[in-house]
C-alpha cells in the first residue's frame, strides 16, 4: 500500500444520483404501466382480520380497474375474490359491511356461497345446460399475516414472511394480531401524483423543515435506518429527553411510556416507520399502529387509504395518549399533503431538471430504480412517443 498515495476524491455532484424525470410524474401513460407492471404483481392489503370479524362480514380493495373482496366465510375463514359476478361482470359489493349466508349480484340476482360457489341463477331454466361448478368466483391468492389479509392480484411475490424478515422479530411485541380498529378506514385524495407521495414518505430529508413538531419531540429516523434487500426498510425516531415547548406534544412525550409498559423499554421511546415497495407505509408507535397505501388516482393526483389500530385498552390514561398521538399525526398527514402539492406543482415547470439525491434519500432511490427497471422508458429526459 502507498501512504503517499492521494486520497481519492468525493463524488462529483453530476455523478451523484439523480430524482426522475418531471415528466414521469404526470405521463397519462404512466398510471397505466404503473398499475400492470407495478402494482398487480404487488402485495396490498384488503383489511385486518378484526374487520370482519363475522361470517358473511366483507371488506373490499379498488386497484386500479380490478377491486378485491376479502369475506370471512361460514367457517371462520377467510377468502378474497375478484369483485365481478361471473355472468355479466357487475360489481358484487361495496366497502365493507354483511352479506349474510350469500354474496348476491344486485343485476341479475347470480348468487354465491360466502366460499365463492355459485348456488342461484334466477330463471335457471333458460340457461340449458349450465354448469353451476364452472362459474364460481374467481379467486385472489392472499396471505394473512401480522394480522392483515394481503392480495396479488397478478404475478408470483415472494412469500410475505421472506419479504419482512427479520422485521417480524421488531413487530412481535405489538400483537398487530390481537389488535382492533380504532376508526373506520379513512380515503383521501392528494393532489399529487402516487409516486409523490410514496417518494415523501421514502424519505426524512425533509423533517427537520417540513414537520417541526415531530422534530421536537423525535429524532429522525434516518439517524437509525435499516434497508433489507426484499424492498423493506425501517427507520426508528427516538423520543429526545427534551421536552416539546407544545401542550399535545409535551404531553405525549410525558404519559406515552407509562401506558406502555407491556413492552420492551426501547419500544416505549420510539416511532417506527416501515415501508414497502411499491406503495405501503406501516407506522409503529407505543400506544398503536397504522398502515396506509397509495393508489393512483390518474396522472398527478392519488388516493391514501388507511386505517389505525391497538390492542384494546379502555384506561382513561390510554385513551388520552391515543388521542393526543391522533392529533400529533393529523397535523404530519396534512403537513405532508401540502408538501406534496407544492412538488407536483413545481415539477410542472419547464425549467425543472432532476436534482442530486443525498444519502438520506437511498429509500427514494430505490424506488425510483424499481421503477426504471419495470418501466425503462422513466430513464428518459423527456416522455417518448410511444410506450413498449
Amino acid at each position: 500500500m502507498n501512504s503517499s498515495a492521494a486520497p481519492s476524491a468525493p463524488p462529483s455532484v453530476a455523478a451523484l444520483p439523480r430524482a426522475l424525470p418531471a415528466w414521469a410524474y404526470s405521463h397519462p401513460e404512466m398510471t397505466r404501466l404503473e398499475y400492470e407492471r407495478i402494482l398487480k404483481p404487488s402485495w396490498q392489503i384488503v383489511c385486518h382480520i378484526s374487520s370482519i370479524p363475522k361470517p358473511g362480514d366483507y371488506m373490499t380493495l379498488d386497484l386500479g380497474a380490478d377491486s378485491v373482496v376479502a369475506v370471512r366465510g361460514a367457517d371462520g375463514s377467510i377468502q378474497t375474490f375478484h369483485n365481478v359476478c361471473r355472468h355479466r361482470g357487475s360489481r358484487l359489493l361495496e366497502g365493507a359491511g354483511n352479506c349474510r349466508a350469500h354474496i348476491t349480484c344486485l343485476y341479475h340476482g347470480w348468487s354465491y356461497r360466502l366460499s365463492g360457489e355459485l348456488v342461484g341463477v334466477p330463471a335457471r331454466d333458460t340457461f340449458p345446460g349450465l354448469d353451476r361448478t364452472q362459474f364460481s368466483l374467481k379467486p385472489v391468492r392472499s396471505q394473512v399475516l401480522l394480522g392483515f389479509v394481503f392480495v396479488c392480484v397478478a404475478g408470483n411475490p415472494p412469500p410475505l414472511e421472506q419479504t419482512w424478515g427479520s422485521f417480524l422479530a421488531e413487530f412481535a411485541p405489538h400483537r398487530f394480531e390481537d389488535m382492533v380498529p380504532l376508526g373506520s378506514f379513512y380515503i383521501e385524495h392528494w393532489d399529487c401524483d402516487w409516486k409523490i407521495a410514496m417518494d415523501n414518505y421514502l424519505e426524512s430529508y425533509h423533517v427537520p423543515i417540513g414537520h417541526p413538531g415531530l422534530n421536537r419531540m423525535f429524532t429522525p429516523d434516518y439517524d437509525d435506518q435499516v434497508n433489507l434487500p426484499t424492498g423493506v426498510a425501517r427507520g426508528i425516531s427516538w423520543m429526545r429527553e427534551r421536552e416539546s415547548s407544545q401542550w399535545s406534544e409535551r404531553m405525549y412525550q410525558r404519559l406515552v411510556a407509562g401506558v406502555s409498559q407491556d413492552l420492551p423499554e426501547a419500544h416505549r421511546k420510539r416511532w417506527s416507520f416501515y415501508s414497502m415497495l411499491p406503495n405501503l407505509g406501516i407506522d409503529v408507535f407505543p400506544d398503536q399502529m397504522d398502515f396506509f397505501q397509495v393508489l393512483p388516482r390518474g396522472p398527478g393526483k392519488c388516493t391514501i387509504r388507511g386505517s389505525s389500530f391497538a390492542l384494546p385498552d379502555e384506561r382513561r390514561e390510554m385513551r388520552l395518549v391515543r388521542y393526543l398521538s391522533a392529533r400529533i399525526n393529523r397535523q404530519v398527514q396534512r403537513e405532508d399533503e401540502f408538501l406534496c402539492r407544492r412538488v407536483q406543482l413545481g415539477l410542472a415547470s419547464g425549467s425543472y431538471e432532476p436534482g442530486p439525491l443525498s444519502r438520506l434519500e437511498n429509500c427514494m432511490f430505490e424506488f425510483h430504480q424499481l421503477l426504471r427497471e419495470r418501466i425503462p422508458e422513466v430513464r428518459l429526459a423527456s416522455a417518448p412517443a410511444r410506450f413498449a
